[in-house]
C-alpha cells in the first residue's frame, strides 16, 4: 500500500531530522519547555518510559538487583576523589554555589552519574564478605550540561536508570558488567524491536573512570548510530581511591571490584527513528501503551462492550475513541499514535459479523468475524512485533560494509550512512584520523584477531571493530 503522509510532519526521506522532531510533538511524546534544553515529558511519551522502567525494573530484581536512592547532589571534594572521572565529566557539570542568600562553603554539583556518591556509601556499609556482592540499582533523573539537545536523545535533565554493584572477585564484577549488558540486548530486541550490535568501547570511547566498557549499538533509519545502553567494568580503581575494603573468608582486607550499567530514555528515540513513518509513530506492541485503538463508526455500543470486556480479560490494553470526529480524522489520529492494532467497528460490517483489524506497521486490512476477533488480535500483536524487529533487521543489514583499504573506507564513508566493519591496529592515532577524515568514530569492538591489516595505517591488526556516525 502507498503511504500517505501527514501533513503536520516532514517527509522522513526528505529532511530526517525535522521529520522526528515532527513525530515527537505531532504524537504528543514531548514539548518544550521554558527551561532551555530539557523537555517535558508528556503523558503518552511518559506511558512508554513507563513501560520500559516496568520491563526492566522486573528484569533486574530476578537478578538480585535492589533499588536505591541517592542524593542529587555531590560536594566538590567528594567529586574530586577519582580524577580520571572527574575530568571526563568535568565539561558537563552543572555547579550550585548558592543555598538561598548565602554562598555555599563548598560548591556541589547536579549529579551528572551516581559512581562517587555510591562508593561514599559502600565504604561504610561494606565490612565483610557477607556483605558481597552488593547489587543496587536506582531510577532518577541526573543533568548534563548538553550545548544542543534533541528531545529524548540528549536533554540536560535526563530520566535513567543506573545500577552499580560491589563484588568480591573480579571474575563475579565482569560476569555482573556482561550480566548486564545481556538483560539490555534482551530489552531492544524482543520488547522495542531493534536490532543491535554488542561490542566493547575502545580506550578513547569507554566511561569516564572504568576499565572496560560495553556498549549496545542500533542503527536508526538515515544509517546513523545511537548508543542504547552501557555496561562498565570499573576494576577496583573507585573502591581504591574511596578506600572500600572487607575481610575475606581468612580475615585478611581486600578492595573489591565496581560495575555499573544504565539506560535512558535515549531508548524512545530510538523506537522513533527505527520505526517510525512519514504518518507518524510506530510502536512495537510489547512496548506500546495502547496496544489496539477501538473506533466505533455509528451506533455499536454492544459490540465494542463485547469485545472490550475481552481485550480486558486478555490484559491487552485498549483505547475507544469515542470522540465526536469523524471516522477519517480517528484513523489519523490511530496513526500518528502508532497504536500497533486499529480496530474498526461498523455497523455495515456487523450486518455480517464482521469487523476491520489495521495493522500499523504494514497498513494492511483485515476482515475477522466479531467472535474471532480477540484470538485474530492476538496473532497480529506477535505478528506485528516480530515484523518490525525483521524489517528494522533487514534494514540494518544493508547499510553495513566491510573495508580492508583506506581508500575502500573513505569511499564507503563519503557516499553512505551506515556501520562499517574493519580490522584495526587498536592505535588511538588511527581512531583520531579516521574521525578526522570522515566523521566517523569508533562504535565498538566485536572481536580479537590474528589476521589482516588496519584499514587505516596497514600495520597488523588486533581487533575487529564497526565505525559509524552518532547522535
Amino acid at each position: 500500500m502507498k503511504e500517505k503522509t501527514n501533513e503536520k510532519i516532514t517527509t522522513r526521506d526528505v529532511d530526517f531530522a525535522k521529520w522526528y522532531t515532527d513525530v515527537c510533538k505531532v504524537a504528543d511524546l514531548v514539548d518544550y519547555s521554558s527551561v532551555k534544553g530539557s523537555m517535558i515529558i508528556r503523558p503518552y511519551g511518559y506511558a512508554i518510559w513507563e513501560n520500559i522502567v516496568a520491563i526492566l525494573d522486573k528484569k533486574f530484581k530476578e537478578t538480585g538487583h535492589v533499588n536505591v536512592q541517592m542524593p542529587m547532589f555531590i560536594p566538590e571534594s567528594l567529586f574530586n576523589i577519582e580524577k580520571e572521572h572527574v575530568e571526563g565529566f568535568a565539561p558537563e557539570v552543572a555547579w550550585v554555589t548558592r543555598g538561598g542568600k548565602e554562598e555555599l562553603e563548598e560548591k556541589m554539583i547536579v549529579r551528572p552519574t551516581s559512581e562517587v556518591l555510591f562508593c561514599d556509601h559502600f565504604k561504610k556499609i561494606i565490612k565483610s564478605y557477607r556483605d558481597l556482592p552488593l547489587l543496587y540499582n536506582q531510577w532518577c533523573t541526573i543533568v548534563r550540561w548538553e550545548k544542543e539537545t534533541r528531545p529524548f536523545l540528549r536533554s540536560r535533565e535526563i530520566l535513567w536508570q543506573e545500577g552499580h554493584t560491589m563484588h568480591a572477585t573480579k571474575e563475579e564484577a565482569m560476569e555482573e558488567t556482561l550480566r548486564m549488558l545481556n538483560v539490555y540486548k534482551d530489552l531492544q530486541e524482543n520488547y522495542l524491536a531493534l536490532p543491535v550490535i554488542v561490542g566493547k568501547k575502545t580506550e578513547k570511547e569507554k566511561f569516564a573512570g572504568a576499565e572496560a566498557s560495553y556498549t549496545i549499538e542500533a542503527m536508526m533509519y538515515d544509517g546513523i548510530a545511537l548508543q542504547n545502553g552501557t555496561s562498565h567494568y570499573f576494576g577496583d580503581g573507585f573502591a581504591k581511591a574511596f578506600h572500600i575494603q572487607f575481610l575475606n573468608k581468612d580475615n585478611e582486607l581486600e578492595t573489591p571490584y565496581q560495575t555499573s550499567w544504565g539506560v535512558t530514555t535515549r531508548m524512545i528515540g530510538s523506537i522513533i527513528m527505527v520505526h517510525g513513518d512519514d504518518r507518524g509513530l510506530v510502536l512495537p506492541p510489547r512496548i506500546a501503551p495502547v496496544k489496539v485503538a477501538v473506533i466505533p463508526i455509528g451506533d455499536v455500543d454492544s459490540t465494542v462492550e463485547e469485545i472490550t470486556q475481552q481485550l480486558k480479560e486478555k490484559e491487552i490494553s485498549f483505547y475507544v475513541d469515542k470522540t465526536e470526529k469523524s471516522p477519517g480524522y480517528k484513523f489519523a489520529e490511530a496513526e500518528v499514535k502508532g497504536y500497533p492494532i486499529r480496530l474498526e467497528i461498523g455497523k455495515r460490517d456487523l450486518e455480517n459479523g464482521e469487523v476491520t483489524l489495521v495493522r500499523r506497521d504494514t497498513l494492511e486490512k483485515e476482515k475477522v468475524s466479531v467472535a474471532d476477533c480477540v484470538a485474530s488480535i492476538e496473532e497480529l500483536l506477535e505478528n506485528i512485533q516480530k515484523n518490525l524487529f525483521e524489517r528494522a533487521k533487514k534494514r540494518r543489514d544493508s547499510m553495513i560494509y566491510e573495508a580492508t583499504t583506506y581508500p575502500e573506507f573513505l569511499k564507503i564513508t563519503g557516499e553512505k550512512n551506515g556501520f562499517v566493519k574493519t580490522k584495526w591496529c587498536g592505535n588511538q592515532q588511527c581512531e583520531d584520523k579516521i574521525k578526522e577524515d570522515t566523521t566517523y568514530k569508533s562504535r565498538c569492538i566485536i572481536g580479537e584477531t590474528t589476521t589482516g591489516t588496519c584499514v587505516c595505517c596497514g600495520e597488523k591488526a588486533q581487533y575487529e571493530i564497526y565505525w559509524g556516525k552518532q547522535y
